[in-house]
């Protein structure tokens, strides 16, 4: 895996986003050869029956040429988009964006971060069960070290902490969803720029070592926390107007694709499919305008469903013209 390009300095841009149901699923496939070898034997009945309703097919356009080494996975890429969001790889400023705030902003994340075979690989933060008194007593540990560098952090939750300051305006940063269960190297923030935030990084691996929360994990059978990953970087041109709730993200894929628990992958898109996707089905055959995002870790397709002629209709009811094959075919090159 090689380090992404240095991203261009276009900035942030904003638009109006229609209201339009819309369901974005992260991970939809993954490029794992375990993964690509379900593709082909999912049993997905009301995708499949979606399909068959004869979609628009909008692939990712422009699509990265090396899509899986963007700082900014597909989903990412996508669900800004949706919101009306366009920026460079890296600085969709998710932190800013969510917190509504009007200065240059990232998120910190507490992690562990495991040395091995002339690697460092980052552990998914959410496996860590992290509490909010260890959280909070590492991040004002923190605090001074931050503030030195012009970095003012602010408690959100356990796994996530705000950190603000003008390091962050045109900062490109890779999301966790890239780095989890991989080398952290290729992912690292190398501008001169982010000189700072590396140095912090160094300085917070000495600083959580020596806590004694550290101990205190340990003793409790835990792994510490001894990093903190950096991610959803940027500002945001004007006050943040808040995420569109005619967009819904579900990614209960996520997880089991990170971990390459290709059972439970293989088992949360057939929950997808039975829990989720009867909806959006009885909704298009309704005629109704709705999308879906499928995305994986190089690109994008949106599927997009609406008013049919009597033609069209009479057609998807004597028709399946999408078969498992078509839909491995759909979800292979994502």
């Amino acid at each position: 895996m090689s380090a992404a390009p240095l991203p261009s300095q276009r900035p942030v841009s904003v638009s109006p986003t229609p209201a339009l149901p819309r369901l974005l699923l992260s991970f939809a496939s993954v490029l794992d050869e375990g993964c690509q070898s379900l593709l082909g034997t999912l049993a997905l009945p009301h995708l499949t029956r979606l399909l068959a309703l004869g979609p628009t097919v909008t692939p990712e356009t422009p699509a990265p040429t090396d899509g899986e080494r963007t700082l900014t996975p597909p989903h990412e890429r996508a669900h800004s988009a949706l919101l009306g969001m366009s920026a460079p790889d890296g600085q969709v400023p998710w932190a800013a964006w969510s917190t509504h705030s009007t200065t240059a902003a990232a998120w910190f994340t507490p992690c562990h971060q495991e040395v091995g075979n002339g690697h460092v690989t980052l552990h998914d933060p959410q496996a860590l069960g992290l509490s909010e008194a260890h959280s909070r007593t590492l991040l004002a540990a923190l605090q001074p070290w931050a503030q030195e560098d012009g970095i003012t952090l602010t408690w959100h939750a356990p796994d996530r902490w705000l950190a603000q300051g003008a390091v962050f305006e045109g900062q490109a940063t890779a999301s966790l969803d890239r780095v989890v269960g991989r080398s952290i190297a290729p992912w690292l923030p190398m501008a001169p720029a982010a000189a700072p935030l590396r140095r912090l990084q160094n300085e917070a691996q000495m600083l959580f070592y020596t806590h004694p929360a550290h101990d205190e994990r340990v003793a409790a059978g835990l792994a510490p926390v001894n990093a903190f990953w950096i991610s959803g970087s940027g500002a945001c041109p004007t006050a943040p107007a808040g995420i569109a709730d005619n967009v819904t993200v579900d990614d209960r894929l996520r997880t089991p694709a990170l971990r390459g628990d290709w059972a439970a992958w293989q088992l949360a898109w057939q929950q997808l499919d039975a829990e989720v996707l009867p909806a959006w089905l009885a909704r298009a055959q309704a005629g109704e305008r709705v999308q879906l995002t499928l995305c994986g870790e190089r690109s994008f397709t949106t599927l997009a469903w609406g008013p049919r002629s009597p033609w069209q209709r009479f057609r998807a009811n004597i028709s399946n013209i999408f078969g498992t094959q078509r839909l491995s075919e759909l979800l292979s090159p994502l």
